[in-house]
């Protein structure tokens, strides 16, 4: 097929099947858009809350699109305001976790999609 339309609410929330479900929602939906080389990601974070993990990819570089609320985002050991609009470009093997502002954050994110490369840091950004 040459194109594939999904709404990205109709994807699985992978936080909730998680159980981070109180932090916000996670949904991921390269393969329900039988996309092979790009990765796609809709996550919304409650007001305050911060996401339970880091993680880094060893080969793949993403982009963060803010498209509502505000925040920070914690890049190795430096720690960035976020606002709507604000586009993040994050490297390879650059840890990152994102944390909710007041009224939450809701972002996309996206890059290629390279099996096995991602890495998960649990508790990674503590007090």
């Amino acid at each position: 097929m040459a194109h594939t339309i999904k709404n990205i609410e109709d994807v699985e929330d992978m936080a909730a099947k998680s159980g981070f479900g109180e932090l916000g929602e996670a949904r991921f939906a390269r393969e329900d858009l039988d996309a092979t080389d790009t990765g796609l990601s809709h996550q919304r974070l409650n007001p305050g809350k911060r996401q339970g993990f880091g993680h880094r990819h060893n080969q793949a570089e993403e982009i963060y699109l803010v498209l509502a609320g505000s925040g920070r985002i914690k890049l190795d050991n430096e720690i960035v305001e976020i606002k709507r609009l604000d586009a993040i470009r994050v490297s390879p093997k650059t840890i990152r976790a994102f944390e909710a502002g007041p009224d939450g954050l809701e972002l996309v994110a996206f890059g290629p999609h390279v099996k096995g490369d991602g890495e998960i840091l649990p508790n990674w950004w503590s007090d």
